[in-house]
């Protein structure tokens, strides 16, 4: 059986997960904690799987601010359902290596457990994130590529 989580708890969890302060998010956070982010991980260096608090800190403090600063984190949806919340937020952030503004989309799924966060997935809008990282649009025209591709449908 599991533990319904508070709303207030989520609330001061997205908080510290919009303070981008590894301190602040650490209390949240399961030891064994898994954490997904869905998007092209060759490109955005903080998408991939973590596993364990440690990696989710160290993803926190030194992979995702050598990708992008976050300035912005605008939650849109919020939903608390028993032990699990989902979120629509917008991310906006700045690149460290030439001062891109970089503003996309994200869903946000948590599963908690004693009010800790034990699994977090979320995908973002990898097509819009990945234009705006290699700062111009993705051409999809090659003739070389499978039909569906040419024809203008992406997937997610």
């Amino acid at each position: 059986m599991t533990t319904p989580v508070a709303r207030s708890t989520v609330q001061a969890f997205f908080e510290a997960f919009a303070s981008k302060d590894p301190a602040r998010l650490a209390p949240f956070l399961q030891d064994d904690v898994v954490w997904t982010i869905v998007g092209p991980v060759e490109l955005i260096r903080y998408c991939g799987e973590r596993r364990g608090k440690a990696a989710v800190l160290d993803m926190f403090g030194r992979i995702a601010p050598s990708a992008l600063r976050l300035t912005r984190f605008d939650p849109e949806m919020l939903l608390v359902d028993g032990d699990r919340c989902a979120m629509l937020a917008r991310l906006t952030g700045v690149t460290p290596e030439d001062g891109r503004t970089i503003s996309y989309r994200c869903t946000q799924f948590v599963r908690f457990v004693d009010d800790k966060v034990a699994d977090y997935r979320s995908i973002i809008d990898s097509f819009d994130a990945a234009e705006q990282f290699l700062g111009h649009p993705i051409d999809l025209s090659d003739q070389r590529a499978p039909a569906w591709r040419r024809e203008g449908v992406v997937a997610v």
